[in-house]
């Protein structure tokens, strides 16, 4: 799934209203196999049957039979999270996606959709971009939530075929040479293209040191700004390996903007600046759309408010930066945000 279509799910979940049914969303984690996850789901099925009136008994069964087939008759090849989304009634609905990452296995009934843990994918396996520089080829290829969505530009070389053929090897060598420089020049071209149209805004070389430390010392000001990191990689690496060695590097990227954002929000708190810290103040401030940036624990405990935040910062087009192991941020109650502007109270 692409990075907007899933930002359109995200956005169409959240806002979505009441019925008179439940509405089941059912994350699961597929690593051991959907076997596993058929017997989480009957567990909770079963605790969660008991709160479930009478006269929405046949509703609610018929909303975990749909889900119990979709896991029966799906073949899943690769993928390790799954999100479904489920109900019966009056208006049904059923959605259900596939992700390359895990997610925790958590099934919530409730009247609309819960969709925190799609906003904490979003943001901690959020798209870059990777350009894989070998000896038999160069790739441009954006990664989303763990699998690639999209091949931005490709090209092989053919040359080496053409030694001993028709040309000399010093005529191979010369002619290498003479078109290495043209050639990364070409690529940062289409790399600075295809960056600028995406929205992109991180970057990962991968490849033989020798191939990214040369395009790295050619890339302008502005790319090496959205450089993470290079990734060393063998010359006969699948993709998939590649994709897993750029992630790990891009989740610790990842992890470091978390920790800029929530110094960003503490020194706008000390100097009485743009930003609020606590339930309270985020949600009013969330509500009057007042809102640049909400800042919010991974730990933060209280769900049906997490639900609220996150739907609200959804529905404004709020950024949502998700933090774990925050200290700082843990002790101004889980959650905060940057600000647009202040009101007058705030000058007082």
């Amino acid at each position: 799934m692409e990075h907007k279509d899933l930002q359109e799910c995200i956005r169409s979940l959240a806002m979505m209203t009441e019925t008179d049914s439940f509405l089941i969303s059912c994350y699961l984690n597929l690593e051991k196999g959907a076997a596993g996850c058929r017997d989480f789901l009957r567990v909770r099925e079963l605790l969660l049957e008991k709160n479930v009136p009478d006269g929405l008994r046949n509703n609610f069964s018929k909303t975990m039979g749909k889900i119990h087939s979709f896991l029966s008759e799906k073949s899943f090849r690769g993928e390790k999270g799954l999100a479904i989304f489920s109900r019966e009634g009056s208006v049904p609905f059923f959605l259900a996606l596939e992700f390359h990452v895990p997610l925790p296995n958590q099934i919530v009934m409730d009247l609309t959709p819960h969709i925190y843990p799609l906003i904490e994918l979003m943001d901690t396996y959020h798209r870059y971009v990777v350009v894989i520089s070998t000896e038999k080829s160069a790739r441009i290829l954006e990664v989303h939530t763990g699998s690639i969505t999209e091949s931005l530009w490709m090209e092989r070389s053919e040359l080496r075929k053409r030694v001993g053929r028709e040309w000399t090897k010093e005529h191979y060598q010369n002619h290498r040479q003479d078109r290495g420089g043209k050639f990364i020049k070409e690529k940062i071209r289409i790399l600075e293209r295809v960056m600028s149209a995406g929205g992109h805004t991180h970057l990962i070389l991968a490849g033989s040191p020798q191939k990214t430390s040369r395009l790295k010392k050619a890339l302008p000001r502005r790319l090496t700004d959205n450089l993470v990191d290079t990734v060393v990689i063998d010359e006969r690496a699948e993709t998939g390996s590649v994709v897993e060695a750029t992630l790990a590097t891009f989740i610790e990227q990842e992890q470091k903007e978390s920790f800029a954002a929530v110094e960003m929000l503490q020194r706008e708190i000390n100097t009485n600046g743009l930003a609020v810290v606590g339930s309270e103040a985020t949600l009013e401030a969330l509500k009057r759309g007042q809102a640049d940036m909400l800042i919010l624990a991974k730990e933060f405990y209280e769900g049906e408010l997490k639900e609220e935040l996150v739907k609200l910062a959804v529905r404004y087009g709020i950024k949502i930066e998700t933090v774990s192991g925050s200290h700082i941020l843990n002790q101004y109650g889980g959650v905060g945000c940057l600000l647009r502007y202040l009101l007058p109270e705030h000058y007082t």
